[in-house]
């Protein structure tokens, strides 16, 4: 193998340097045609560069991030979107439905230490047998 330095290996080092660019470049145009949300590794992968030197190019960076934002904001068919009136009534019915168990929990929790005190008072009681042993043997 013949290790090339001096001038030659900057020119080709250079050279390397802009395809790498050109296939990143490329990759963020690609992802912008797409309808996926975009990231760094898909991009990298796609350019065949490394993720480290990708994050070294901010001006892409950039432009996955400002892809990215476009990607994550909801896309929802007027045909499949719930009307904002739907929505108010689920979330009414949701807080009503919230209510009625959260007033159902503390009844039973009435209930639950009424009965706790009901079998410490029997516990107490002479000649009891609620939870110990016998004494007649």
């Amino acid at each position: 193998m013949i290790r090339r330095t001096g001038p030659s290996r900057s020119v080709e080092d250079a050279q390397a340097g802009r395809q790498a660019r050109e296939r990143a470049e490329e990759a963020v145009k690609a992802a912008a045609r797409s309808s996926e949300r975009p990231t760094v590794v898909g991009i990298a992968n796609a350019a065949g560069v490394s993720r480290p030197w990708l994050y070294t190019q901010t001006d892409l960076i950039t432009a996955i991030n400002q892809l990215q934002t476009r990607a994550s904001a909801p896309h929802r068919s007027p045909r499949h979107a719930a009307s904002d009136a739907s929505l108010q009534r689920r979330l009414e019915t949701s807080l009503e439905r919230n209510r009625q168990l959260r007033d159902q929990v503390a009844d039973l929790t009435r209930k639950l230490e009424t009965a706790h005190g009901e079998i410490s008072r029997l516990r107490v009681l002479p000649g009891s047998q609620v939870g110990g042993a016998s004494s007649s043997r």
